[in-house]
């Protein structure tokens, strides 16, 4: 029999596609594509449990904690060796190194929810040490830092003194008017690694040097001057000794990584299984899948199950269950009903649980762990091996038998079908039966009536069905659990124009039997649709009760919150209006004091005054009325000298006067007297000492800002956000010139974060690296 015929024929492989391409990593990927279903029901929990606790640390942290980085084990291997590795492969395994020591930062937290994932991250060991040693030493793959070492830091420095000197030289002689006249151009340009100058063919014997080159029509010959070429050579020693400086830095950082060696494949290891644990749980996610409940006991309940390969949005949820009351499910309805489809859901369910993934189900859902998952599904007709239909489907049934044990799950499509009807029924029976007896759990479908009617008549076998509606001759996909299927070929008949007559002639050659048995299951199936119906009006009433109920809360929430704002705006006016009164009552109190001073008052300045007053305290009532705050119950009645409460100025004062007709009384709030409206006033309390509040400050340490950032192996978004933070942060600091370090890669990272400095509020300019920065691998800005 051939081997995982079943992850074939179920389409597990299609599964294992989706989860790989949930995996950022290639070993990640490899586990995926390599998963296969566990046995063991201890085995199969614990990968549960992985799936389980990556679905709650990809909520917890809002994403997947992992960092991609490239395959470095052969690296390692080499760098075991003692080979010496290239730029590349050093910044390969430092980005290995930042994606191990940022898993093991996000995932090593106190929690107890978490233990599988956390215990994994947990034996990451970090080498960040060795991790700045390589970013520091190397700036791209081309380049490495002057800062490296010590060594190479003098050898670069005498390479531009040099430098300096021959151009010095060269631009003092194409200067000199004397000797400019055998120049074709007064320029200096490089051939090869040497400094030249273009001269005048026919003024080759007055320039005496080294010639390098010449143009294309023989013109210009291009000429290092003899009293440089000394110069030129010092200078070839002096990149020579650079190179071997620059071997030395390599080999001794591929040296460090030597006593590692182990403990970073261990990493390797760690960091794929973390991958494809959140690949298991990103899966999920998008599946909307829950967590089975497992059992040893082949019990199969599933709700609300929908094919994970169907679209979401087309799909149709189906309820099943089997391996309680009864061991065998006979599924019959119409073609392209959805008979096969619950087959391969019940199978890839299965497969996929014991797998340790998550299912597209509800909650309650429960599947057994079975030895083997067998499936005869499809068309398997074989023109080479001159098969029919029905050999090829009996071959496979037979190798099933064969192969199969007790605690086995057996799915078959069609049973019987390609041949004789009651041979094939026969057949069919004859085969379920025999594993009824051993009590093997079994899903058939088929059109035989005599295997709806074994169902109805045998223990432990049940009936189900696919709805089928006559009247749009669409099937529903809906599956039903206790009723056998009917095969409506006359009313499909009827409905595609099939004379009448041909019709009933049909039915006439039917036995008794069978158009009574076919009544009931129509008659069944009417009384249970009618059943369902009016279990779907009673749930959509629910569903909106339950939504009417929710608007009304939310409306009630509404208007408190509008209750609110409308109380603090009107003690916000109030507030003003009690400040413009307190503002002219001590205009009007200077006034007064000014004119005690003087011996003789007028009298129209004291009524002016008295107008002015009186005035006030008018615009202030009305403006209080204006906000008047209804939260509090006024009294009936009050007397003279009784301690109250203006309620909107939040003082106390005392009556002065009984209420008049309007309501209004005077009162004496400090040095004010007032006409109030007895709503406005409120009885007072005894007052509560208010408990002292205070005030803490906090003073933040300032934090140090490094000169530079370093922003390789990341994304540009990634690197944005980073640059972001920093310039705000260095800016904060005062610092005025910063570096950036991207590298030079594709020029992806460059050209989007200098686009982005363009228009950024706190750099004034910016530019690449000179010789020695980085070139173009960095970028130093100046802030503002």
């Amino acid at each position: 029999m051939e081997p995982n015929r079943a992850l074939r024929v179920l389409e597990f492989n299609k599964i294992r596609d989706m989860l790989s391409a949930n995996a950022i990593t290639d070993a990640g990927k490899a586990k995926c594509q390599s998963l296969l279903p566990y046995t063991d029901l201890s085995e199969v929990r614990r990968a549960l449990d992985e799936t389980e606790e990556a679905t709650v640390l990809l909520t917890y942290l809002g994403g997947n904690p992992l960092v991609s980085f490239p395959d470095v084990r052969e690296s390692i291997v080499m760098a075991q060796k003692g080979a010496c590795l290239s730029p590349r492969m050093l910044l390969d395994i430092s980005s290995f190194l930042r994606a191990a020591r940022a898993a093991r930062t996000a995932l090593v937290k106190e929690r107890d929810d978490t233990p599988i994932l956390t215990g994994l991250a947990a034996r990451l060991t970090t080498q960040e040490s060795i991790e700045n040693d390589i970013n520091n030493a190397i700036l791209s793959e081309e380049e490495i830092a002057d800062r490296a070492s010590s060594e190479l830091y003098q050898i670069r420095r005498q390479i531009r003194s040099a430098n300096e000197r021959m151009r010095e030289k060269l631009s003092q002689m194409i200067r000199s008017s004397s000797f400019s006249k055998n120049l074709q151009d007064s320029i200096i340009t490089m051939r090869g690694d040497r400094y030249c100058i273009p001269v005048k063919a026919e003024c080759r014997a007055n320039v005496p040097g080294l010639v390098h080159d010449q143009s294309a029509s023989g013109a210009t010959l291009f000429v290092e001057p003899l009293f440089v070429v000394e110069l030129g050579n010092d200078l070839k020693q002096f990149r020579a000794k650079e190179q071997m400086e620059i071997t030395r830095i390599l080999q001794a950082l591929s040296d460090s990584l030597s006593p590692f060696a182990e403990a970073l494949k261990d990493n390797l290891d760690l960091l794929a299984q973390l991958d494809f644990a959140f690949a298991k749980g990103l899966l999920a996610r998008q599946m909307r899948a829950v967590l089975p409940k497992m059992n040893h006991n082949g019990f199969i309940k599933i709700v609300r199950g929908r094919h994970p390969l169907i679209d979401p949005e087309k799909v149709v949820p189906s309820d099943l269950w089997l391996g309680d009351a009864f061991t065998t499910l006979i599924i019959t309805g119409p073609n392209t009903g959805g008979k096969t489809v619950t087959l391969k859901t019940v199978g890839l369910f299965t497969l996929m649980a014991q797998a340790g993934l998550q299912i597209p189900a509800d909650f309650g859902t429960e599947l057994a762990v079975f030895d083997h998952v067998y499936a005869d599904i499809g068309d398997e007709q074989s023109i080479e091996q001159s098969l029919s239909t029905f050999s090829a489907h009996m071959t496979n049934i037979v190798d099933i038998i064969n192969a199969m044990g007790d605690n086995d799950l057996v799915l078959f499509d069609e049973l019987g079908a390609g041949t004789d009807p009651t041979e094939g029924a026969a057949l069919a029976q004859s085969i379920l039966t025999a594993l009824l007896k051993r009590k093997i759990r079994a899903m058939a479908t088929t059109h035989y009536s005599e295997l709806k009617v074994f169902a109805l008549s045998t223990p432990g076998v049940e009936n189900a069905s696919v709805e089928f509606d006559v009247e749009s001759l669409r099937p529903t996909y809906r599956l039903s659990i206790g009723i056998p299927g009917k095969s409506n070929a006359f009313e499909i008949s009827r409905k595609l124009g099939l004379p009448e007559g041909l019709i009933d002639s049909a039915k006439e050659l039917l036995s008794k039997e069978d158009v009574r048995f076919e009544d009931v299951i129509a008659n069944a199936e009417y009384h249970r649709q009618i059943a369902e119906r009016e279990r779907e009006m009673a749930e959509e009433t629910r569903r909106e009760t339950v939504k009417l109920r929710n608007e009304a809360e939310s409306l009630r929430r509404e208007i408190e919150q509008s209750k609110d704002k409308s109380m603090q705006k009107a003690k916000a006016e109030a507030k003003r209006v009690l400040e413009n009164a307190r503002r002219e009552a001590d205009g009007i109190i200077g006034e007064l004091k000014a004119m005690k001073k003087q011996a003789q008052t007028p009298e129209h300045e004291v009524q002016r005054l008295k107008k002015r007053m009186e005035d006030g305290i008018d615009a202030l009532s009305e403006g209080l009325s204006a906000n008047s705050d209804t939260n509090f119950t006024p009294p009936k009645s009050v007397r003279v000298g009784e301690n109250v409460e203006i309620v909107h100025l939040k003082t106390k004062g005392t009556v002065l006067s009984l209420p008049d007709s309007k309501g209004e009384l005077q009162v004496q709030a400090g040095i004010i007297k007032m006409k109030v409206h007895l709503s406005q006033l409120r009885a007072l309390e005894a007052t509560k000492p208010k408990a002292s509040m205070v005030m803490n400050k906090v003073n933040t340490a300032a934090r140090t800002v490094p000169m530079e950032i370093d922003l390789r192996g990341m994304n540009l978004e990634e690197a944005i956000g980073e640059v972001d933070t920093y310039l705000a942060d260095a800016t904060l600091a005062g610092l005025n010139e910063v570096s950036i370090i991207h590298g030079k890669g594709t020029g992806v990272l460059r050209t989007g974060i200098q686009r982005h400095l363009r228009k950024h509020m706190n750099v004034k300019s910016f530019r690449d690296g000179m010789y020695g920065e980085g070139e173009q691998g960095v970028t130093v800005v100046t802030l503002k």
